[in-house]
């Protein structure tokens, strides 16, 4: 599963290939819901792991396009967790104080510390895209923003961050139902800007801008992931495997025991 949504490094992204409906190998949502199960409980138990030992971190970086599934992903797959060992950094346009730094600072500063899961609902990535979606980056200044990311993540994981880096790929109909449903329910209305539909109508372009930057930012030191998401089902136990996956290949173990207390009876 991890291999068939993984993009190596150097390979076209091609993302109009690649089916939104995928099962990748489930038989049906009740199967896939007894494995997710399984799945998150072993997230738990890792992650509880990493957090004690405080040596590394893993970075969950979600990115897709508008009602792609980020916030779902998060509740759904990591429900249960410490929340003292897990942030959630959301990135929206940048601030007047953000904007007077180069473009990673923000970006840096909500990087999990050692021992942490980090999750990035949407991320670095939106100062490349947003920018050669509306014209404001030639391909000279993308090429170069696509180098400093690159050596930015590998930084990262030189320094002890794993980086687990998911796009979420829904068709344009999926969106369409999506947004009606934002529409419809008064709990929802609050995630639907007009807007979104003006980029909406530019979808073809957004995915050519997705598939470049995919392609280009895709390392052996931080690989992208293309998860089918219009089923939420499939999404969801894709993004816990890539997690435990991740997590079982660090091996975090529990520190052992001062050897002061080795023995000790309290009274």
């Amino acid at each position: 599963m991890v291999t068939a949504v993984r993009i190596e490094p150097g390979a076209k992204a091609s993302l109009d290939t690649r089916d939104t409906e995928d099962k990748v190998g489930f038989e049906s949502e009740a199967q896939a819901d007894d494995i997710l199960d399984g799945l998150r409980d072993e997230i738990i138990s890792l992650h509880d792991k990493l957090w004690a030992e405080a040596k590394r971190s893993v970075l969950l970086v979600l990115q897709g396009i508008d009602a792609s599934g980020k916030d779902g992903t998060i509740r759904k797959v990591l429900s249960g967790i410490n929340p003292q060992g897990c942030r959630v950094a959301s990135f929206k346009a940048p601030s007047d104080q953000e904007k007077a730094h180069d473009y990673l600072w923000r970006v840096h500063a909500e990087c999990p510390p050692r021992g942490q899961l980090g999750v990035f609902n949407r991320s670095h990535y939106e100062d490349v895209v947003a920018a050669r979606f509306v014209g404001a980056a030639d391909d000279a200044h993308c090429r170069l923003r696509y180098q400093h990311i690159s050596d930015f993540e590998r930084m990262l994981t030189e320094e002890g961050t794993t980086l687990v880096k998911v796009y979420l790929h829904i068709s344009k109909d999926e969106q369409r139902e999506r947004f009606q449903e934002r529409i419809d329910d008064p709990t929802k209305n609050w995630k639907f800007r007009e807007r979104d539909l003006e980029v909406r109508k530019q979808w073809d372009e957004c995915a050519r801008v997705y598939e470049e930057v995919i392609t280009e930012t895709s390392t052996e030191h931080a690989p992208w992931f293309v998860v089918p998401g219009d089923r939420k089902w499939v999404r969801d136990v894709v993004v816990a495997t890539l997690l435990v996956t991740t997590l079982r290949r660090l091996d975090p173990q529990y520190p052992p025991p001062d050897p002061a207390i080795k023995g000790l009876v309290l009274p």
